[in-house]
C-alpha cells in the first residue's frame, strides 16, 4: 500500500496548512507591496531652507562681539540702501506716506533755483573774502538775487503740490504746511544728493 494512503486525513490537512503558510508573502502583503523608506532603515536629510543664513554658535566672547559687529554693520547697510532706494520700512518718519512720495516727485520732476542756491552761497562767501569793493558788491547783489530766486520759485512749487496732493488725495490728514516745507528742502538740496533718490526723470508728467 502506498504511504500516501496510510497516513492520516489529519496529517493531510496540516502538511496542506503548513505549504500555504510558507508560500504566503509576509505580514500577508500584496506580491507588488513596496516598502517605505522608514521600514528599510533609510532617514531623510534634512533640508537647509533657502536663503536662511546658518550661523555657527561663537567659541568665545570676542568671536561673539565680532559675530555681533558685522551683523550690526550689514543691519546698516540694508536700512541705508532701502532708505536711498524710498523703502517705506526703512524711510524716517518725515519720508514715510504717499503724500511724501507724491511731493518728492513733483520736486524731483522740475529744475529747482534752491539747487543752485549751495553753489551760490559759496561763491558769495569767496568774493566777500575779496579786499575789493566792486566784488563785494557783486557778491551782494548775486546773494540778493538768488535769495528773491529761492523765494518765488518756493511759492510755486507750494502751489503745485497743493494743487496736487488734494486732487490725488482729497481726504488727507497731513497739513499742507509741513508738505510745503518738505518740498522746498528737498528743492535746496543738489539732484544726485536727494535721499530717497529720485524716481522720475526731469519734465516728468506727474
Amino acid at each position: 500500500m502506498s504511504p500516501l494512503f496510510r497516513r492520516k486525513p489529519v496529517d493531510l490537512v496540516e502538511d496542506a496548512t503548513a505549504s500555504v503558510t510558507e508560500t504566503a508573502p509576509p505580514d500577508n502583503r500584496r506580491k507588488n507591496y513596496t516598502p517605505s523608506k522608514k521600514e528599510l532603515g533609510v532617514v531623510t536629510p534634512k533640508r537647509v531652507p533657502q536663503g536662511r543664513r546658518v550661523e555657527t554658535a561663537p567659541a568665545d566672547r570676542k568671536e561673539a562681539m565680532k559675530q555681533m559687529r558685522d551683523k550690526q554693520r550689514i543691519e546698516r547697510a540694508e536700512a541705508s540702501a532701502g532708505m536711498r532706494n524710498g523703502d517705506e520700512r526703512y524711510l524716517l518718519a518725515r519720508d514715510r506716506g504717499p503724500e511724501r512720495s507724491l511731493v518728492r516727485d513733483i520736486v524731483d520732476s522740475r529744475r529747482t533755483i534752491g539747487s543752485f542756491f549751495i553753489a551760490g552761497a559759496v561763491i558769495v562767501m569767496v568774493g566777500s573774502l575779496v579786499k575789493n569793493d566792486l566784488v563785494a558788491l557783486a557778491s551782494n547783489v548775486l546773494w540778493a538775487l538768488l535769495a528773491f530766486a529761492v523765494v518765488v520759485d518756493s511759492i510755486f512749487i507750494s502751489r503745485r503740490i497743493k494743487r496736487t496732493v488734494q486732487a490725488r488725495f482729497p481726504k488727507t490728514d497731513q497739513r499742507m504746511g509741513s508738505l510745503y516745507l518738505y518740498g522746498i528742502m528737498r528743492g535746496l538740496t543738489f539732484r544726485r544728493m536727494r535721499v530717497p533718490k529720485t524716481k522720475v526723470e526731469l519734465g516728468a508728467k506727474i
